[in-house]
């Protein structure tokens, strides 16, 4: 065979692939604006977490000044809460001394609220009235002369402490109540424990392998009690089953539009390494209620939010980086009570977006 039939079979083997690709459709939406109403004196600082609760109360996990929390820097943590019209409701836990550094907020089925402190090293349980009722982890105390921040990229890395955590990120439960808590920038591994808050296990490593992590940046559970955990340094979403073993990978794979911006930053490179900033690198992950479940994942670059089946099949994009409605600064958080009503928090933004999909609409595709 010569050149030019090899050539011309590599190319027609690849277009399938490529129509595959341009075929994820674009999920027209809109954006609700103004929707979270804060009292005249209160500003939203970087906003790290959102949730929703049964009676459709938000929770919004803000970095804005609080308590003195952390022992080597100023404390940026405020958790508040919004009736479901966005009326400001009250903050919760005013002055808490985990509060350190806002990460992630969860809601659970019985609407206990769960606060993800990375500077603390923390996971507080709140009950619905606001009160503290289970504490995860320990910070550093302010007397010790070690008290300063972990060392990231350590070589050979710490090895990690049951029942502590490094800089942790989010956390998710199965059917049974077992806690999944992702740990985080430094561990690299995600923590269970059972209903009772007692330690069972640790799983997943550091590394890039199958089924280890770099940086575990956002968790979520489904009905079969898997775990998915966006694997954000190494560009793809991990899923475990509830006893921590390895199921398969889901990869974010959808071309970047072209112009395409990152939100902050110098435009990439096309053939940038993979990482934080790479196209597809899953930084939130949401998976609705049953009975059909499905997945939301976001990225920073090109600032998307992704609509997959449980399978991995990418289903559709939305949205891209910006400062306006309906683009993105870094989604940190996603909160999905519906298959298409969404609240994103966003870092650079400071801002929570209420978001309502309108999938029947006609629109483009990628």
């Amino acid at each position: 065979m010569n050149r030019f039939a090899v050539a011309l079979l590599v190319a027609l083997s690849a277009v399938p692939v490529v129509r595959a690709q341009q075929a994820v459709p674009e999920i027209p939406f809109d954006s609700v604006p103004n929707f979270l109403k804060l009292p005249a004196d209160v500003n939203f600082g970087e906003d790290a977490g959102v949730a929703v609760n049964s009676k459709g109360h938000v929770f919004v996990y803000t970095r804005s000044n609080s308590a003195t929390g952390s022992a080597y820097r100023g404390a940026a943590s405020q958790l508040f809460e919004f009736d479901q019209n966005g009326k400001f409701l009250r903050e919760i836990g005013k002055g808490l001394y985990a509060w350190a550094f806002a990460h992630a907020v969860r809601v659970d089925k019985d609407d206990n609220i769960w606060a993800i402190d990375k500077g603390s090293d923390m996971v507080v349980k709140f009950n619905p009235e606001g009160h503290v009722t289970m504490v995860f982890g320990r910070k550093k105390e302010a007397s010790d002369l070690e008290a300063e921040p972990w060392e990231r990229n350590r070589n050979p890395p710490l090895p990690p402490v049951n029942g502590n955590f490094r800089q942790p990120t989010d956390v998710a439960w199965n059917a049974n109540g077992d806690i999944f808590i992702s740990d985080g920038y430094v561990n690299s591994r995600v923590a269970k424990f059972d209903k009772n808050g007692d330690w069972v296990k640790s799983f997943g490593t550091p590394g890039s392998g199958p089924g280890q992590l770099n940086t575990p940046h956002s968790i979520a559970t489904d009905a079969q009690g898997n775990v998915y955990v966006a694997n954000r340094g190494n560009v793809r979403i991990e899923v475990f089953n509830s006893n921590g073993d390895y199921v398969r990978q889901i990869k974010l794979d959808v071309p970047v539009p072209p112009g395409s911006h990152p939100a902050i930053g110098d435009d990439l490179p096309p053939n940038a390494p993979g990482g934080t900033m790479s196209a597809g690198a899953p930084w939130a992950l949401c998976i609705t209620p049953g009975p059909n479940q499905v997945l939301y994942a976001a990225d920073a670059f090109p600032g998307r939010i992704y609509k997959l089946s449980l399978d991995g099949k990418i289903l559709g994009v939305l949205g891209k980086a910006g400062k306006q409605l309906k683009q993105f600064g870094w989604i940190h958080e996603i909160a999905c009570p519906s298959e298409n009503e969404l609240y994103v928090a966003e870092i650079l933004t400071w801002r929570v977006q209420k978001l309502e999909l309108r999938p029947g609409r006609p629109t483009g595709t990628r």
